[in-house]
């Protein structure tokens, strides 16, 4: 649904429960200033879609999907249901190609596969910051083999880490082939349920409409 507030404010929200007349909505940006006195309410039929494109390389989104670059509003191909569906696990392709990262550590002792997940665990105060930035920059696969284009979401980040890893990506490069999700420490935690599923969803369609090899990486798992 979308909640309009005196001030012309929109949020979103998700219908969590229904009980007669009443109707119990999650709101993702935050409940601050709403009463059931002061908002309009329009439900849209359909659970939460994110809009897709080609052009979203090389832009930033909010967690929720929404353009914070300054570049404007992103001109849609399609819009797409952020809940997919369950993938029978038998269906898949047996994983065989190779992604490099340039880190030896990883690649030779734990090397990432496409069609695979690779946890990177890490503690406070290590630089695990830098170790993904280095791994998007440096991630290739082999010639011949097609685009290949990486989704980084990172969920809960401080301002100064969000904009070390936009500067570094743009910095070397890198940014043209990344498309960027960033829920901040200040924006509502409610808001990271959908960072992941808008990535992942946006991978998807990168990958499967568009026929580019798609690394997705997200901070924190």
């Amino acid at each position: 649904c979308e909640i309009t507030l005196e001030n012309g404010q929109m949020r979103t929200g998700r219908v969590i429960a229904i009980d007669g007349e009443r109707v119990v909505v999650q709101v993702f940006e935050g409940t601050k200033g709403i009463s059931l006195s002061n908002v309009h309410t329009r439900f849209v039929g359909h659970p939460m879609q994110i809009r897709l494109s080609r052009e979203m390389l090389g832009r930033v989104f909010s967690g929720a999907g929404r353009p914070i670059d300054g570049l404007g509003d992103l001109y849609p191909e399609e819009r797409r249901d952020i809940n997919g569906s369950p993938i029978n696990p038998v269906s898949r392709r047996y994983p065989r190609s190779l992604i490099t990262t340039g880190i030896s550590a990883i690649d030779g002792m734990s090397t990432l596969i496409r069609g695979q997940k690779l946890p990177i665990f890490s503690g406070s105060g290590m630089s695990h910051n830098k170790v993904a930035a280095q791994m998007v920059r440096q991630a290739q696969i082999g010639e011949g083999e097609g685009e290949f284009a990486i989704v980084f979401a990172a969920m809960g980040v401080k301002n100064d880490t969000a904009e070390f890893f936009r500067k570094d990506f743009e910095d070397s490069g890198a940014l043209q082939r990344v498309v960027m999700f960033l829920n901040l420490a200040s924006d509502p935690i409610i808001e990271r349920i959908l960072t992941p599923r808008c990535a992942l969803t946006a991978a998807e369609y990168l990958a499967f409409e568009q026929g580019m090899h798609c690394l997705l990486y997200t901070s924190p798992s």
